[in-house]
């Protein structure tokens, strides 16, 4: 279980009475409270205010229940993904003026939407991991991995040329478990995207007044919800539609030109540079995520 994702679906979950949604993990009154010990009369503790439920449980149900309070009868859902897809800047303009009861608060989009591309990439990638698995009955070639040499200039060098040798070939002779353990760890990697976008936003409208790293969050978590979004479409047609699905990308750039522009009220050519920028520094930041996240799945790996 990850326990790591679970741990942010918790949290974000945690609010959730505030809209009321059916609860099906609602400790009983007279419980305890898991906070104070205080004994529970409703819902909620009336010494402290936490809310009185067990959110020991799997991430999926976790996750079922942020998507059915997204389906509530207030229809915010339905307010939100069209205004997200047509109009984003406005909706990120309404979330930081205050306009916030119409729509999905951002961070719990931004995690529905994670889980949800997780759940459709996964399904997708079930044959590939099956190849894996295949392959993975079949000698590795391991006659390069003594010839790898970490040079550092530290001390540290061979204790690091040790580890690496031990755990490219433990990656090799089973790379089935190396992808399993690459994909456990994936979900906690991509939740970083959200901070790292922030802060590459930061650095890009340091000199713009008026904005502060929490626009850049909400900024961030409403463009990555749209991204998940896409890439949860583009999964879900390729079988319909094969390579046509590749038009599908050309809206990306579209869709965080206009985002970026009505939200920050760049000029043009302001806005094409330093989505040129962000690009760049997305890429590298892309880049060493899936390096970390190649080193933690070899990590996990034990001989």
């Amino acid at each position: 279980m990850d326990h790591g994702v679970e741990g942010e679906v918790a949290a974000a979950a945690s609010v959730g009475g505030f809209l009321r949604w059916r609860r099906t993990h609602a400790l009983p009154p007279g419980s305890l409270c898991r906070n104070c010990n205080t004994a529970l009369q409703g819902p909620w503790c009336h010494n402290c205010g936490q809310l009185g439920e067990d959110f020991h449980r799997s991430i999926w149900h976790l996750g079922l229940e942020l998507i059915e309070s997204l389906f509530h009868a207030d229809g915010r859902l339905f307010h939100t993904v069209p205004r997200l897809v047509l109009r984003p800047a406005q909706l990120t303009h309404d979330y930081l003026s205050g306009r916030r009861a119409s729509q999905v608060p951002p961070l719990r989009m931004f995690l529905v939407v994670l889980l949800l591309v997780f759940l459709v990439g996964g399904i997708a990638a079930r044959p590939a991991q099956n190849s894996l698995v295949h392959l993975a009955a079949k000698p590795a070639d391991t006659s390069d991995i003594d010839k790898i040499n970490v040079h550092t200039g530290t001390r540290w060098d061979a204790a690091l040329t040790s580890w690496t040798r031990t755990h490219v070939g433990l990656a090799a002779a089973h790379p089935d478990q190396f992808v399993d353990a690459m994909w456990e760890w994936a979900h906690d990697v991509a939740f970083l995207a959200m901070p790292l976008s922030a802060l590459i936003l930061s650095a890009l409208f340091a000199f713009r007044r008026g904005f502060v790293v929490f626009d850049h969050l909400i900024f961030s978590m409403h463009s990555l919800s749209f991204q998940g979004l896409l890439i949860v479409a583009a999964t879900a047609l390729t079988p319909l539609l094969g390579a046509q699905v590749g038009w599908l990308w050309l809206v990306p750039p579209i869709h965080l030109y206009a985002h970026m522009r009505g939200v920050y009220g760049t000029s043009r050519w302001g806005t094409v540079l330093r989505m040129s920028v962000l690009a760049t520094a997305t890429l590298v930041a892309f880049i060493m995520l899936i390096l970390v996240l190649v080193v933690l799945g070899m990590a996990s790996l034990r001989g």
